[in-house]
């Protein structure tokens, strides 16, 4: 990857002492952990749960970082940010090389380790933010390849979905290092998105992945192209407003998940409650172990009185995402 470099004096200059990055959450409809082994998934960008970088110069050689969990030298970053202080050090020296102090300032919507992209959504927002700091133009396979540096520290075999929906403004089709195409929706249905309470595990339940893999090549690889080739027949469903065989696809898909290790017995109780309170189809979303699970209801109002219930099941949060023609996404 290569910039055409300018000089220090433009790209410091005093009037552009500013840069602002964006990015959204994303859930995965279907096809995570599959992916990364060259199935299709499919997923949604949730532009309503935001995170936004603004980038100030300080006036000195110092660059230091502001957020949630941090705030200080950029160099002092604690080791759950040790992938965006890669990212950020790699687009600094590799990229800009700039000498010039910053002030780095994040603040984001999305829950952390819950498979709605958090760590993917900062790296997007915190690169276009350097970019416009720097006034430097910044192409869409330039972002994404950037995005990959911090993913592959934090997630260690990322499928690469979590950035391209972050960095998207519709609902994606992905195979890995294959197809990467905006896809239509047409489903007279809401998407109930629950926060379980519990961080998720990406790591480990990818870890957990790889191992079966090895141990049970071939039981395993038999799941892995069930879930790709339930995707295949989700994305038909979604065209074809087929709500109640998409929820029986999403039942289908959490089976798969639970099968390869990457559910948990929370999720798994959420889940089957969700069922009893009226949703269509329920799965685990994202990397697992925790995190979030996704109902599909047949309208907001069963969505709402549904959210209102489990709650006092045990969710912490959830977020209603309308899939029918008449609302637009995200």
């Amino acid at each position: 990857m290569t910039i055409k470099k300018r000089s220090l004096l433009n790209l410091i200059s005093t009037n552009q002492k500013n840069g602002f990055g964006k990015s959204h959450a994303k859930i995965i409809l279907i096809g995570e952990h599959s992916v990364v082994y060259g199935q299709p998934a499919i997923a949604l960008p949730l532009s309503a749960v935001k995170t936004q970088v603004r980038i100030t110069a300080n006036g000195t050689n110092e660059q230091t970082i502001d957020c949630r969990y941090f705030s200080g030298s950029l160099t002092n970053l604690p080791p759950s940010m040790k992938g965006l202080q890669h990212l950020i050090a790699y687009i600094l020296t590799k990229v800009i090389q700039p000498v010039a102090g910053f002030k780095i300032t994040i603040r984001s919507q999305l829950p952390e380790e819950r498979g709605m992209g958090s760590s993917a959504a900062t790296a997007v927002a915190t690169i276009r933010a350097l970019f416009d700091f720097f006034k430097l133009p910044l192409s869409h396979q330039q972002l994404l390849h950037l995005a990959n540096i911090e993913e592959v520290d934090t997630h260690g075999n990322p499928s690469g979905l979590d950035a391209a929906t972050a960095a998207s403004s519709t609902p994606i089709w992905m195979i890995r290092n294959k197809e990467l195409l905006p896809i239509p929706i047409h489903l007279n249905a809401c998407l109930l998105i629950c926060d379980s309470g519990v961080k998720g595990k990406t790591s480990a339940a990818v870890a957990e992945v790889k191992e079966r893999l090895n141990l049970q090549p071939v039981s395993t690889t038999q799941v892995l192209n069930n879930l790709g080739k339930l995707t295949v027949l989700a994305r038909k469903q979604l065209i074809q407003n087929d709500a109640i065989a998409l929820g029986k696809t999403f039942n289908q898909a959490q089976a798969d998940l639970k099968s390869l290790g990457v559910s948990s017995p929370r999720l798994d109780s959420l889940i089957a409650q969700s069922l009893k309170l009226g949703s269509l189809g329920s799965k685990l979303t994202g990397g697992g172990r925790g995190g979030c699970f996704i109902c599909l209801m047949p309208n907001r109002v069963s969505a709402e009185r549904a959210a209102i219930k489990l709650k006092k099941a045990g969710v912490t949060a959830t977020w209603i995402q309308p899939l029918s023609v008449e609302e637009e996404l995200g």
